[in-house]
């Protein structure tokens, strides 16, 4: 069928035709007029034939395409006014000018003309003001995307309940793998008759069987020690608002057999892969009890970390043969290098001090040269007075380094290790992390989410009372080349002692024994009392600091600086444990300015109350009863407000059951 292009060439082809024809006529009308008029009429009439039916064609498409125009502005309308997607038009003030029908019929209200967006939705408001171009919100219970127009000033609303739904139910139903470990089983079970084991064994199952079928939890022993468990990510939700209150109920029901049994349960959560679902579970369960055990640690595919429990102290579990393993592969490690640098944590104590020094003896024994990182600009009082007497001792004098020296003299043979913290950010230089392939990590603390990249050797003993007292374990299993020497063993009496508050915290039969130790090899306890006094100005300042003090809770003290005043760590660290020695008090907080935009807060326990996990709100770290968090860029009273909310959700969390 001829298209409208071509109908319309023919046409005009026809009128050509007969506008030859009429010249031909008219010609033809000098020779014989009357023939000439006879062809006229017989043209004529077929060429009135095609006028009329070129007029009834024109008259057609005229009102074919107003009709059209007709029906596609009544379908904008109607699209406009009734298909169901909002639109809103608003003006500067956030004053509503314009909606269609179906956005106000989602407000509940006849109309939203000339209301204020202040009133009507003001979740909108950041949206304009932030010049977000999507965002989801929420409209008397119907989820919305929002898709800003600024230039236009329009709103259009996309109904996406149904969609955020599905979402929802596909994250709520994934699959969630849980190992459940039993901390000290194999310890506590080892002089126990049948049945007294047996018992125990009946009493953990049956809590942790009630507390599946009370969840919804697929629970399945696989070993003596050990539990899996599968679930779903709704029941994770629920479980971790309930805190794993299970943790609680194993270790008060057994401590009531006299039994100090505690779990420690390791999550994989957040991805479809059964197989990594399970590496990630032992991963967190590896993470669990390197923080001590008694605790839940989840971890997620982005690297992030939840931690729950951790309550109570970590019961002391080491054993000499495992000192003497990590001693015998260090050793290795040592005499396979070219040179060994130690380095402690940023503004070192005496911990860190001592145990790099215990580590560079290690070095010697094995015939290596050792080195000891340190930044003279960042010592507290203490350590300056052992940096003053390591400057009568020829060896351990020209083994201090800086930081600067120990990039230049670092080569692929050097080993690199870290005592007293396992975090890179919390290192002295972190650029010697980074440098050196070869590195082993001794320390004390409980693990935290950030960890050293592939160390060679790893050594944290959250049970320790300290790092010096690991080393110093490490150092008896060395050959026997050099002895320890007076100012070398005083250095790591001095690590104990500050760290165990002179044997009151954290001490353990071990302690004591490495106490023993370091005594019998010349420890000097007059020299380490010369190294701990401090000045009158330092006394007064932590008194000015202490005077501030203030209850939050009962026996929670918190104590707090001036906006204008600024106080190193050791000195807040130092007002916290001042303030633990007072009556009535069973947990401090010191929190003072460490810079211009750097504000410190130093957290102290009895036991009774876990400052690391508070601390760890605060991305801060450390034990049970001896935590510290740094915040940049807040006030005091900021960073006060937000100590109490984080003391808030541990308390919280303790008396929910």
């Amino acid at each position: 069928m001829p298209s409208h292009l071509e109908k319309r060439s023919i046409r005009y082809l026809i009128y050509g035709l007969m506008g030859v024809t009429v010249v031909i006529l008219g010609v033809l009308a000098y020779y014989n007029w009357i023939l000439s008029v006879i062809g006229l009429a017989l043209v004529a009439f077929p060429f009135y034939l095609l006028i009329m039916l070129d007029y009834k064609q024109r008259k057609e498409t005229e009102d074919y395409i107003s009709t059209l125009s007709y029906r596609v502005k009544k379908v904008g309308e109607e699209a406009l006014m009734e298909m169901p997607i909002g639109i809103m038009l608003i003006n500067d003030d956030y004053i509503i000018e314009w909606t269609n029908p179906f956005l106000a019929s989602c407000f509940h209200e006849d109309t939203l003309v000339g209301r204020s967006l202040y009133d009507a939705a003001d979740s909108l408001i950041p949206i304009i003001k932030q010049e977000i171009e999507t965002e989801i919100i929420t409209i008397h219970d119907r989820k919305f995307r929002v898709i800003h127009k600024r230039e236009e000033r329009l709103l259009y609303f996309f109904d996406v309940t149904e969609q955020t739904e599905i979402e929802k139910m596909y994250h709520d139903e994934r699959t969630v793998i849980a190992i459940i470990f039993l901390d000290n089983y194999d310890e506590l079970t080892q002089g126990m008759d049948d049945q007294t084991r047996s018992n125990l064994n009946s009493l953990v199952t049956s809590i942790l069987n009630k507390w599946a079928n009370e969840n919804g939890v697929f629970l399945k022993r696989v070993s003596s020690e050990r539990f899996i468990a599968i679930f779903n990510e709704s029941i994770l939700h629920s479980l971790e608002k309930g805190k794993f209150g299970v943790l609680d109920e194993v270790r008060e029901a057994t401590s009531k057999q006299n039994v100090a049994l505690t779990l420690s349960i390791g999550v994989g959560t957040g991805v479809s892969s059964l197989p990594e679902l399970g590496s990630l579970a032992q991963s967190s369960l590896d993470l669990a009890l390197g923080r001590g055990g008694d605790q839940v640690a989840i971890k997620q595919t982005n690297g992030k970390v939840k931690f729950f429990g951790g309550k109570t102290n970590p019961v002391e579990k080491r054993t000499r043969v495992r000192a003497r393993v990590i001693s015998h592969a260090l050793k290795e490690l040592v005499t396979e290098s070219d040179k060994v640098i130690v380095m402690g944590h940023k503004s070192p104590d005496m911990d860190a001090i001592g145990s790099a020094i215990g580590i560079q003896k290690v070095a010697n024994m094995n015939q290596r040269k050792g080195y000891i990182v340190v930044d003279s600009a960042e010592l507290d009082t203490g350590v300056r007075r052992l940096m003053e007497e390591i400057k009568n001792h020829e060896a351990l004098r020209d083994s201090i380094i800086t930081p600067d020296q120990a990039l230049e003299m670092a080569t692929d043979d050097t080993l690199l290790v870290i005592v007293d913290t396992h975090k890179p950010s919390f290192v002295i230089d972190e650029r010697l992390v980074k440098r050196i392939d070869k590195v082993v990590v001794i320390d004390h603390h409980r693990r935290g989410e950030e960890f050293v990249e592939n160390p060679l050797l790893v050594y944290m003993e959250p049970y320790a009372s300290s790092t010096a007292e690991l080393v110093t374990e490490m150092l008896e299993y060395q050959p026997k080349r050099g002895k320890i020497d007076m100012l070398e063993a005083t250095a790591l009496l001095a690590g104990i002692i500050v760290d165990t508050k002179s044997f009151t915290l954290r001490t353990g039969a071990r302690t004591f024994d490495a106490a023993s130790y370091l005594r019998g090899q010349g420890a000097d306890t007059v020299l380490v009392q010369k190294f701990l006094k401090e000045d009158i100005n330092t006394y007064v300042r932590r008194a000015k600091l202490i005077e501030t003090v203030d209850f939050y809770h009962d026996g929670i003290a918190i104590a707090r600086g001036n906006e204008d005043a600024i106080h190193d760590q050791v000195l807040i660290a130092q007002a916290a444990d001042t303030l633990l020695t007072m009556d009535g008090v069973g947990a401090s907080f010191v929190i003072s300015k460490r810079s211009q935009d750097m504000i410190g807060i130093s957290a102290r326990s009895l036991g009774d109350v876990n400052v690391q996990i508070i601390m760890e709100m605060l991305d801060g770290g450390g034990h049970l009863t001896n935590a510290a968090t740094q915040l940049a860029n807040i006030t005091i009273n900021e960073a006060e407000e937000r100590l109490k909310a984080a003391i808030d959700e541990y308390l919280e969390g303790r008396t929910k059951k």
